[in-house]
């Protein structure tokens, strides 16, 4: 059974994506942008959506695995640290950064998670 997990973000039905699917005891959470002026805000308001689609599927980032953070600019990846180590916390899953446009100018930060569901 496929399970998808829609949270009503703009670029989901024009795209043609859903936030998140839950297959085989697995979450795939799409990337994901933040609102904010700053990569700290975004970086918050992106893992703010992701642990909503995580706590829908039944899941929480304790349970995820791996995550890719995209950066058009990787000197800000170093201020997100503090928020990404207290959001993970003991339980920090396997990561790559990635530098990368996006799909607007004004996103400085995409997330994108795997989890296994507990």
């Amino acid at each position: 059974m496929i399970r998808r997990i829609h949270s009503g973000g703009p670029f989901e039905e024009k795209i043609g994506y859903c936030r998140a699917v839950v297959v085989d005891g697995w979450v795939y959470v799409s990337g994901t942008v933040g609102q904010g002026d700053t990569v700290i805000a975004q970086c918050r308001s992106a893992l703010d959506v992701i642990g909503k689609a995580l706590k829908e599927a039944g899941a929480g980032f304790d349970d995820v695995v791996r995550v890719h953070y995209y950066l058009p600019d990787v000197s800000e990846f170093e201020a997100c640290w503090p928020v990404l180590s207290e959001t993970f916390g003991a339980h920090p899953p396997a990561a790559t950064m990635i530098q990368a446009a996006l799909i607007d100018p004004k996103f400085r930060i995409e997330i994108e998670v795997t989890a296994k569901l507990p």
